[in-house]
């Protein structure tokens, strides 16, 4: 084989470094758009990775960075519309770059499920993210265990739940829980005890996400099983009195509670509206909003 002279070699290193140096100058003469801008200049599809060429996973962790940047301000922030309109782009943009990049799968499932004012409340698209992740990783059992916890606590569907659990657990290295869970799901439908049983699972998991997720959830059923408390209370009340009471201080005055009751997790109250004697959760509370399953 013949040898590269080393002249050659030379020149094409300080080619490179005038190269970069140019791109440098080219940086600071032409400012980069603010990190808000909602503005997606590269779309997904294989002309993305042709920009990057090799750059892919480099590339990848950017827009992965965006998109949490993204989530994260859009989640505290007071706009009223175009809320989370990147989100599902720049993680369609983030997973074709680099194909098997697990967190991107994971946790953009949760944030593009997430209920609003939390997010988008786009559970399709958590499971359309997550069947691109098994396209490419079809034994990955995590991605399948995901998209059957999307579509028992987001959108209700427990039949479609269970029958992803058993997926799940038919891929190598599944854990056995997955199997008797699957089981369970089908039988208990929607109901709290299946979702409470779900939930104690996952919150085992390896990854923080999935356990402060679970963990949340769980808080979730508490103040929905302390609401259906609270309105038998009330119905106490009437039962005893003849007539509903006004606020919380009348039924603590009639010894059925010791005081206006409060949501532990975020100590936020519970309200009651005499008109429609309903109990429902103050607006203050981080756990809005509830999800809608039985008892």
């Amino acid at each position: 084989m013949r040898r590269v002279p080393l002249w050659i070699g030379i020149a094409v290193v300080a080619a490179g470094i005038g190269s970069a140096a140019a791109l440098l100058h080219a940086r600071e003469a032409v400012p980069l758009p603010d990190a808000d801008a909602r503005v997606l200049f590269v779309r997904p599809g294989p002309a993305a990775r042709r920009v990057f060429l090799s750059f892919d996973a480099i590339a990848a962790d950017v827009y992965w960075i965006r998109t949490i940047q993204h989530y994260g301000r859009d989640r505290h922030s007071l706009r009223t519309t175009g809320r989370f309109e990147l989100l599902q782009p720049l993680l369609d943009l983030t997973t074709t770059l680099d194909p098997h990049f697990n967190l991107a799968y994971r946790f953009g499932a949760v944030f593009l499920a997430m209920d609003p004012p939390n997010g988008p409340g786009r559970p399709d698209q958590a499971i359309a993210l997550l069947e691109k992740g098994l396209s490419v990783a079809p034994n990955r059992w995590q991605y399948a265990h995901d998209i059957a916890y999307v579509n028992y606590w987001y959108t209700g569907n427990a039949l479609e739940a269970a029958r992803w659990f058993e997926k799940a657990a038919d891929m190598p290295g599944a854990p056995e829980w997955l199997r008797p869970l699957a089981a369970t799901t089908r039988a208990a439908g929607g109901d709290r005890t299946g979702a409470r049983l779900l939930l104690h699972e996952m919150a085992t998991s390896d990854q923080a996400y999935i356990r402060q997720t679970a963990a949340r959830s769980l808080a979730q059923l508490d103040a929905l099983d302390a609401i259906d408390r609270l309105t038998a209370i009330v119905e106490q009340y009437h039962t005893r009195t003849d007539a509903y009471p006004h606020a919380w201080s009348d039924v603590v005055s009639a010894g059925l509670l010791a005081g206006p009751p409060v949501e532990p997790t975020s100590g936020a109250p519970f309200l009651y509206d005499a008109a429609t004697h309903a109990v429902t959760l103050s607006p203050d509370s981080k756990l809005l909003p509830l999800p809608h399953l039985g008892r």
